[in-house]
């Protein structure tokens, strides 16, 4: 018969085991940060400070780049191959309206099997590049009926169901060099942004929406019920991305700038949405978008 308050001596023994294997698994994580950031280093002498991120149709802006250099996702360490149309899968890094950027020509996404660590590990590296801003878009269902296809929303505030469900990207040991335990996501859309996006879009003539947006795992499009749904719960626009980057961004301290491009209109008692009517509307959209978020850097104070 074993000594009285063994079982507690065994679990403790367990306990710290498990805390070990917590901490080498974070240590896994930086470290193939590391070597993603190491391996584009080695082929990108230009630090980028803006981060972006190319949504279905509106990957085309990255061909405005200056001096700007590509690199395969399938060359970099932890990234995937896009599959979905309109996601080309490369990262391109140069200058854009006189700000250092990179930009990932498209996302690979929850409904794809990968897990929401996967799905913002691209953040992590931009992150690592030197990138201190994001500026995320997407194409998205909109949920109000007085809306267009083709308006451009910038995104106030966000719902995150999957993450909601459990599905979330900082599940998992924290490692405080990628920033801290429990992140506040009040305020993840930053004021300067978007009082920049404002006046951009003011200056352009182009109607800027403002609106939440609500995250959800795709891939099927939304029934009537779950669109009426989503209104109820206060979204304007809805989609399968987008969140949990931003959750990323603000974990570790990047200011964010978020934009929606009304490719479809999600209501109850309207057409069933098509992906191909996503890609149609991004590229007869592309001119406005990206003059905007070319006037935004543009108007971002200089690098100090």
């Amino acid at each position: 018969m074993g000594k009285p308050g063994f079982p507690i001596f065994w679990l403790a023994a367990l306990a710290f085991q498990l805390a070990g294997a917590r901490r080498q698994v974070a240590q896994v994580i930086y470290d193939l940060i590391e070597h993603a950031r190491a391996s584009i280093a080695a082929r990108v002498s230009l630090r980028p400070r803006v981060g972006l991120i190319l949504g279905s149709g509106l990957g085309a802006l990255a061909d405005a780049l200056e001096g700007s250099v590509a690199v395969p996702y399938q060359a970099i360490p932890g990234f995937h191959e896009p599959k979905v149309p309109g996601h080309r899968g490369e990262l391109a890094v140069g200058w854009l309206s006189g700000q250092p950027v990179a930009a990932l020509r498209g996302r690979f996404h929850f409904y794809e099997g990968y897990t929401m660590q996967e799905v913002t590990f691209p953040v992590r590296v931009l992150r690592a590049l030197g990138c201190d801003t994001l500026i995320v878009t997407n194409a998205a269902g909109g949920l109000r009926p007085d809306w267009q296809v083709g308006d451009i929303m910038r995104i106030s505030d966000q719902i995150f169901l999957p993450g909601m469900a459990g599905h979330h990207p900082l599940i998992g040991p924290n490692d405080e060099r990628l920033g801290p335990r429990f992140p506040a996501m009040v305020g993840a859309f930053d004021d300067e942004l978007a009082a920049l996006a404002r006046a951009v879009a003011a200056e352009q003539g182009v109607p800027l929406r403002e609106g939440v947006y609500c995250m959800v795992a795709g891939p099927s499009f939304e029934s009537a019920a779950e669109l009426r749904l989503l209104r109820a719960l206060g979204a304007d626009a809805v989609g399968m991305s987008t969140a949990p980057e931003v959750i990323v961004a603000r974990h570790s301290g990047m200011r964010t700038l978020g934009l929606s491009l009304i490719t479809n209109l999600a209501l109850p008692d309207g057409p069933p949405a098509h992906h191909e009517e996503v890609l149609a509307a991004g590229e007869q959209a592309r001119p406005r978008f990206a003059a905007l978020i070319q006037g935004v850097l543009a108007r971002m104070p200089a690098q100090v």
